[in-house]
């Protein structure tokens, strides 16, 4: 039988902590929390179960998840978030690899709640993220502040039963908040290494990103939120290189 530990980073997670760490509790044989100093009571949530709680500076989320891992003493992971639980078949998906691990990484579908409802459609279901997996086998990689976890070549997948409850924005305001946050962030990364924004881009694939998401994906099943989150898929498209040709034109000049 394997043994898996539980990998989560964390700042001001006080209102959704303790419902990650009770779909964990049963799940896995130790949870390793990083936390980047949170001025909130996520600290004290955390030492009320048996938990690691390591407090760490922020160092970007791909880095800080990372270092996360590092921090594991088992080689088998299960990786959430601190707004992130594990609806019940999931968490017994998880408990059946245990003594039936076949492959390096899982897939699970992500179901986001968004202003208290469930979102079902547009690029926001089933939202398939890797966050069950063997930690030998690779790293997490991509593009701040979208990670994700990268296996190695010639690794192999499959699908696990169940979903990653996702407790996202719950108002309009914090959405348009972390849209500019996020969208600062990733101009920053696309700018350190060298990707560039032509007009075109601007243009298209804010556009292109809005088409898909509410027609081909049918954002618009979920009615007003269903377009205010395709909108928004669009803006941050937008904000992120509108970013980027600033951060350009500021060092050129």
């Amino acid at each position: 039988m394997i043994k898996l530990s539980g990998v989560i980073i964390t700042f001001n997670e006080a209102d959704n902590i303790e419902r990650c760490l009770k779909s964990l509790t049963k799940v896995v044989d130790e949870i390793i929390v990083v936390d980047s100093y949170s001025t909130d009571n996520t600290k004290d949530i955390c030492n009320k179960f048996n938990v690691t709680f390591i407090e760490q500076e922020f160092l970007g989320y791909i880095e800080q998840k990372n270092f996360a891992l590092q921090q594991a003493s088992n080689d088998y992971i299960v990786s959430l978030d601190g707004d992130e639980s594990l609806s019940e078949t999931l968490q017994k998906s998880i408990i059946d690899l245990k003594t039936n691990w076949k492959f390096d990484g899982y897939y699970c579908n992500r179901y986001n709640n968004f202003c208290g409802q469930w979102i079902k459609y547009s690029d926001w279901y089933p939202n398939r993220k890797l966050r069950v997996f063997d930690k030998r086998k690779g790293q997490w990689a991509g593009i701040n502040p979208h990670d994700n976890f990268q296996l190695v070549p010639n690794t192999k997948t499959s699908r696990l039963k169940g979903d990653i409850l996702h407790n996202t924005y719950q108002s309009y305001s914090e959405f348009n908040q972390k849209t500019e946050y996020f969208s600062t962030i990733a101009a920053k990364a696309y700018y350190d290494k060298g990707q560039t924004a032509s007009f075109w881009k601007v243009i298209w694939n804010p556009t292109w990103a809005f088409f898909k998401a509410y027609f081909l994906r049918l954002g618009f099943l979920d009615g007003f939120n269903g377009f205010v989150i395709c909108a928004q898929t669009a803006n941050i498209t937008f904000l992120k290189y509108s970013k980027l040709r600033e951060l350009y034109r500021n060092n050129k000049n």
